[in-house]
This record gives C-alpha cells, sequence and structure tokens, in this order.
C-alpha cells in the first residue's frame, strides 16, 4: 500500500516549508493540524504526521509505539512502509483521518491519556457531546 497520496505528501511538504520559514524568520513557529495518520492494524503503533522533509521520507509529527509515552518527533516513512506483520499486513494509512485540532493539543491529550488513539476518542467524544439531542418528547 502506498502510504502517501501526492496530495497528502505536497500538504506535509507545505506544512514543512511554512516551518522551516518561520525558523529561518525568527517567527513563531506554526502549529498545524496533523493530515497523515499511519497505524499497526494487529498492534497498538500509532503515528500522526504535520511534516514531510525534503529528502521525501522524514515525517515529523506524534508517534506512539504502544508503550504509553507518545512522543513529538521525527520518524522515517521508509521505514515505517517496511514493517512486515503477521498475516501478510503491513502498516496502514487511515482513509478516514481528518482532524481540526493541532499537532499540540493531540500531543497534550495523548500524553494525558497515554495513546493516540485514546486522544482520538476523546476529541470524538467531545465533539459528539456538542451536537443537538434529539427531542424525544412524543
Amino acid at each position: 500500500m502506498n502510504l502517501l497520496t501526492p496530495q497528502i505528501a505536497a500538504t506535509l511538504r507545505t506544512n514543512h516549508d511554512a516551518h522551516r520559514d518561520a525558523q529561518d524568520e525568527g517567527r513563531a513557529e506554526p502549529d498545524p493540524v496533523p493530515v497523515l495518520k499511519l497505524f499497526n492494524p494487529v498492534g497498538a503503533a500509532t503515528w500522526i504526521a504535520t511534516e514531510l522533509a525534503e529528502d521525501g521520507d522524514t515525517l515529523f509529527g506524534l508517534a506512539d509505539l504502544g508503550f504509553g509515552c507518545p512522543e513529538l518527533g521525527y520518524f522515517s516513512l521508509r521505514e515505517i512502509a517496511e514493517v512486515r506483520l503477521p498475516f501478510g499486513l503491513s502498516i496502514e494509512r487511515d482513509f478516514h483521518f481528518a482532524s481540526d485540532k493541532p499537532l499540540s493539543a493531540w500531543a497534550d491529550m495523548a500524553r494525558a491519556k497515554g495513546a493516540i488513539f485514546l486522544a482520538e476518542f476523546e476529541f470524538r467524544r467531545d465533539a459528539a457531546s456538542k451536537l443537538p439531542r434529539p427531542n424525544r418528547r412524543g
């Protein structure tokens, strides 16, 4: 499976360029929304990414290998793509992943909850609690 579409790669590169430009110009660094989620379909490892470096391999984002301590940092797309799992499976891209929360919010929530998937659950639960409730009077 191709883990990046051209559109996702372009967005990740744009975020990387904005980050680098802010550093070069001494401005506050941006806090983009993650645009890519990769996961182990038979395990706990999850990665969400906001940037892709010029080398086309180095991603920046939040990595959670399932040990209860998600960390911000850099990780290799190539290495993730080369992981071979039981039953002929490999790391997958979450086709339905979308977020309106910046990476800092993901990092804070994932660290507080101990996992990216628990942060995602909490964000969804919070969003659902803000939906209007149907009137069940009959």
